[in-house]
């Protein structure tokens, strides 16, 4: 029996609609799970496309979008869709909307500098976004792990190492007491062998995650060490084993990824860790 989508067991808003999606994330089947982590990486595609385009961004097929609507209580995909829908009219469109309306006027679409407008609209994207997504609450979390920590272990490798190299640099400065594991010479298992629970790690990975990050946070965290993860996703596998989560979701142009956003909410993370033990 399906429920109705005005039913009180159907969320009535995004922000509802996000908190039952990751109350159920570890409960969902395989191809459910595929659609929620697409909904929640892409609220616009949701919102704007249809349903053949979705299952296909979402690499599912049509049939399974009906089934993930109706597992969380709508009667069908469009009652789902409305909520989607709903976020778009309730906002402010935002500096990347408008620029993009700009440039859809502009006769020169080529060169260096049409590289430069696409990589600057998307940093705004991202940092926008930002704003959305990291809540107050999460963040203060985020700062009382880090500076009641002993010593700040940080990992991100790949992509995410230059944010990891940056917030080495900071702390450096700011006269935090930090390791980054770097993974010189493959001797990631052995740097972070004196990690200690009165310890923190920050651990940076996004999509596709790095197996190494991944394994090593998870050995940590068994430990007993507090984590605090960047990431892009609640369906992230560094998520479950943070004691903080802070999503950072970038876009992208022309499928080159911005850190833009991640290294702004770096920044924030090091001179707000050191703000709190100058006042400790």
């Amino acid at each position: 029996m399906t429920v109705d989508a005005t039913s009180s067991s159907a969320p009535e808003s995004f922000e509802g609609l996000r908190d039952r999606i990751l109350e159920r994330r570890d409960q969902f089947p395989k191809r459910l799970a595929q659609v929620a982590r697409f909904a929640l990486e892409s609220p616009d595609d949701m919102a704007l496309n249809t349903v053949a385009e979705i299952a296909g961004k979402a690499d599912v097929q049509p049939s399974t979008l009906i089934r993930f609507a109706q597992s969380l209580g709508y009667s069908g995909f469009s009652d789902l869709q409305q909520i989607f829908r709903s976020r778009l009219r309730d906002r402010w469109p935002d500096y990347a909307e408008r620029l993009q309306g700009l440039r859809s006027t502009s006769a020169d679409e080529g060169g260096p500098v049409h590289l430069l407008d696409g990589f600057a609209q998307t940093a705004m994207d991202s940092l926008l976004r930002l704003r959305e997504r990291v809540s107050e609450p999460d963040l203060n979390a985020a700062v009382d792990l880090l500076a009641g920590a002993k010593t700040v272990y940080i990992l991100g490798q790949r992509r995410a190492f230059p944010v990891a190299s940056y917030l080495a640099y900071a702390f450096g400065k700011l006269g935090i007491r930090f390791i980054l594991l770097d993974n010189l010479g493959a001797l990631l298992p052995e740097q972070a062998g004196f990690i200690e629970p009165d310890d923190a790690l920050i651990a940076i990975s996004f999509t596709p995650y790095t197996p190494s990050t991944v394994e090593m946070t998870t050995l940590i965290g068994r430990r007993g060490v507090p984590i605090l993860a960047i990431t892009d996703s609640a369906f992230s596998p560094l998520a479950p084993i943070a004691k903080v989560w802070l999503e950072v979701a970038e876009t992208d142009f022309g499928a080159f990824r911005s850190l833009a956003a991640t290294l702004c909410l770096a920044m924030a993370l090091a001179v707000a860790t050191a703000e709190k033990r100058a006042g400790a």
